[in-house]
């Protein structure tokens, strides 16, 4: 069971934080923090500390929108069987499809870095989520489908900050369910997030409030508590604009559909890299849920996408679907099994490798690595 309890679809949805709330897990990790004590996160000099509202009630219309595009869940294609063929180069044609209607699909992104942001704290004790604050910052003045894609990604690992009214240690303390800071946008509600303390310090000093406490969760599970209720969907760092971002609720839903239960392959590519961390990540496969990306050639047959770099040749393996999508070729995923991965290397002799996410961080796993899934 998570921090939060399932709300009742016919509970009264007040506009107030109060309105929603949650039965904390003792066992989940938690962080928790007074916000109104914590280092920098007093309202800025010369600021109203009551003139920025409730921490529940919609952005002023005088403030800049949040950037909000409306993903549809088939945004990055239904799954569909990997195919026994040929694999092709991630360059080539079979890779940039047109769209439905005709027009050349948006050019490929460019590889990620291969490494995630090292671990910070903005705020001492609120350890950010470096991954989820490089993406948002990257967001242009107006983002695209695939901009928040890149946002949503990230969402799959680490931690999200959640504000709480009221001293959340307190709180838990007492066996109390936990007020949550919502956004309500006409008759719409949106979970507030935060990436790290520097999200948070904006928000006290938007709306004032220094009665309010923050704890952190799994951003998993903070999706998860999302799609349990009734709520339209996420904003994470509501007062960071414009390193904002609204995820809506149909693309979360396709996210946790998807997603590996575990996310250890995720996690370790997010992690600080070792010696060991190829090790174990290769150990991980054979409990993970893995994608390739697959696409038709010119001549009208299914290809996997490789990577190609200094000569050789890697097959492209993803944790998810949407790092299939993240790359922007117009790619559809496809679920294949260590096992079947293994194989296909087997076949195949002259494919060096695979290369994990290619949109970062990423890995690459050569043969000699990866003797552990091989036949």
């Amino acid at each position: 069971m998570a921090l939060f309890g399932r709300r009742k679809k016919t509970d009264d949805q007040r506009d107030d934080a109060a309105s929603q709330t949650g039965t904390p897990d003792p066992e989940a990790p938690e962080t928790d923090v007074d916000v109104a004590d914590a280092p920098g996160l007093a309202p800025r000099e010369g600021e109203d500390p009551a003139g920025g509202g409730d921490v529940a009630s919609a952005a002023p219309a005088t403030e800049e929108p949040v950037p909000h595009v409306n993903i549809s869940v088939s945004t990055y294609g239904a799954p569909r069987t990997a195919p026994a063929a040929q694999p092709v180069a991630a360059d080539s044609a079979a890779s940039a499809p047109a769209t439905a209607a005709g027009a050349p699909a948006a050019a490929p992104r460019t590889p990620g870095p291969a490494e995630a942001p090292a671990p910070s704290q903005t705020v001492p004790g609120l350890p950010d989520n470096g991954l989820v604050i490089q993406a948002l910052r990257a967001l242009p003045d107006k983002p695209e489908s695939l901009d928040l894609i890149h946002v949503a990604r990230q969402l799959l690992q680490g931690q999200l900050f959640l504000r709480i009214k009221g001293d959340a240690r307190q709180l838990l303390s007492e066996g109390a369910q936990l007020p949550l800071a919502v956004a309500t946008v006409g008759d719409k509600q949106y979970v507030l997030a935060f990436s790290g303390g520097a999200a948070l310090q904006a928000s006290v000093a938007s709306d004032g409030d220094q009665q309010t406490s923050a704890v952190a969760q799994p951003a998993a599970t903070v999706l998860r508590h999302v799609v349990s209720g009734t709520y339209a969907g996420i904003i994470i760092d509501p007062s960071s604009a414009p390193a904002r971002a609204v995820i809506p609720r149909e693309l979360i839903e396709r996210m946790l559909d998807q997603a590996d239960p575990n996310a250890l392959v995720k996690h370790l590519l997010a992690g600080p890299r070792t010696p060991a961390t190829g090790a174990e990540i290769v150990a991980a496969m054979p409990g993970a849920r893995l994608w390739v990306a697959v696409n038709e050639t010119p001549d009208g047959k299914v290809g996997v996408a490789e990577a190609r770099a200094n000569g050789e040749r890697l097959l492209q393996v993803f944790t998810h679907p949407l790092e299939v999508a993240a790359i922007g070729r117009g790619d559809k995923a496809a679920p294949i099994t260590a096992d079947r991965l293994g194989a296909a290397l087997a076949a195949d002799a002259a494919l060096a490798g695979i290369l994990v996410d290619a949109a970062g961080p990423w890995i690459r796993l050569g043969r000699e690595d990866l003797g552990p899934i091989l036949p």
